[in-house]
């Protein structure tokens, strides 16, 4: 039963989101990423083996694909005895020269290795992150407003969310993405912009997703398998029975990607444009399917491992090394004019008397003439 004061329905969906992060899977380990300015961090040939013995042994036990787990160790240990890291005394040249090897070989794009100049806390026993991570982790998304960045009403009563990241619905996040979807909810239509996003976690994917489906159509998402101690476990996503506030069905919804478009926000478009509920505008994404977790290394290292595989009950598939395709490929730079445009004119087609089709024709023009954005070329950002 859905509750009729607002202040009932805020509560519950702060329970429902809480629920969701608890039941969220070990693929999202916390940890914040080092600041871009850190210094760099002298390491001897001790350090080195260390972390690579650590390393292997982790791709050993989590790696979602055993057999190509077997086949990074053993180019790893070619290349250690070979010397090809023994020239590496900066730590950062080091991550990274790890991080493009098991790229190379495992063809993974999740695989990285992460530097840290502060020290990186100890684990629980349970492989928990230990607290004062987890504070890091949540100050941070905090300060970016849980990766919910831009909330805005274009011409033509054409709605626009930007979501840098999809961070775990905590209550807090919960919060802003009900907010969020508020604002929006008189709006004619809906631009989801994903272009800057990297990914995060799919529990809020899976609230995202809900927000654009009537109460009663139920819709399976995705689901993830993952390697336990030598068995696959399978978690299935589908829509959720309730969510706070007005629904965003029955209305235009097209997605903004770019090659910046990674994991978590590529299983979001991926879902839509399977289920046939968006139309995706801008370029091809990443390519980044495997979830996975954080392990820690070594005091200054930490690696992420995909232990999981993300599998669509529309393609028996996932994007994994081939990104999810655009509907319309346009430049990243282009794609926010292109989708107001579409969306304007789909308005257009769906206007029933000659004021409105009027009024709208008139915000076509205003969005067909406004500039191109500036884009940073994604190729410069680390890590992607």
């Amino acid at each position: 039963m859905t509750p009729t004061r607002p202040a009932a329905a805020l509560a519950r969906a702060l329970v429902l989101a809480a629920a969701l992060a608890a039941a969220a899977p070990s693929a999202h380990a916390q940890f914040s990423p080092p600041p871009p300015d850190q210094p760099d961090l002298a390491i001897d040939a001790r350090t080195r083996a260390a972390v690579l013995d650590t390393l292997i042994a982790n791709l050993h036990a989590r790696y979602v694909f055993p057999d190509v787990a077997r086949t990074l160790d053993r180019h790893l240990r070619s290349l250690q005895r070979r010397g090809a890291f023994d020239g590496l005394a900066g730590a950062q040249a080091f991550a990274d020269s790890l991080s493009a090897v098991l790229r190379a070989v495992g063809r993974d794009r999740h695989f990285r290795v992460h530097y840290r100049h502060e020290p990186l806390p100890r684990a629980a026993q349970d492989e928990r992150p230990a607290p004062e991570e987890l504070r890091r982790m949540e100050e941070q998304m905090r300060r970016t407003n849980w990766g919910f960045d831009r909330v805005q009403r274009l011409a033509g009563n054409v709605g626009l969310l930007e979501i840098r990241h999809l961070a775990p619905p905590t209550p807090e996040a919960g919060a802003a993405l009900a907010a969020a979807m508020q604002f929006l909810s008189s709006t004619d239509a809906l631009i989801l912009d994903l272009r800057r996003n990297g990914g995060g976690s799919p529990a809020m994917v899976q609230l995202v997703c809900t927000y654009l489906f009537g109460s009663e159509d139920r819709r399976h998402l995705n689901d993830l398998l993952f390697r336990e101690g030598g068995r696959e476990s399978v978690e299935e996503f589908w829509t959720l029975p309730w969510v706070p506030g007005a629904r965003y069905a029955g209305k235009p919804v097209h997605v903004l990607t770019s090659r910046r478009t990674g994991s978590g926000a590529e299983e979001l478009a991926y879902n839509l444009r399977n289920l046939e509920r968006a139309t995706l505008v801008g370029d091809t994404t990443t390519g980044a399917a495997n979830p996975g977790g954080f392990v820690r290394l070594h005091d200054h290292f930490v690696a992420f491992i995909s232990n999981g595989r993300a599998r669509s009950p529309v393609t028996g598939t996932n994007w994994e090394g081939t990104g999810v395709l655009p509907h319309v490929p346009v430049t990243p730079g282009e794609a926010l004019r292109t989708a107001h445009v579409l969306s304007l004119e789909a308005l257009i087609a769906a206007a029933s008397d000659d004021e409105r089709r009027a009024w709208l024709r008139r915000c076509l023009e205003q969005a067909q003439n406004a500039p191109a954005e500036p884009w940073e070329d994604p190729r410069r950002t680390r890590g992607l």
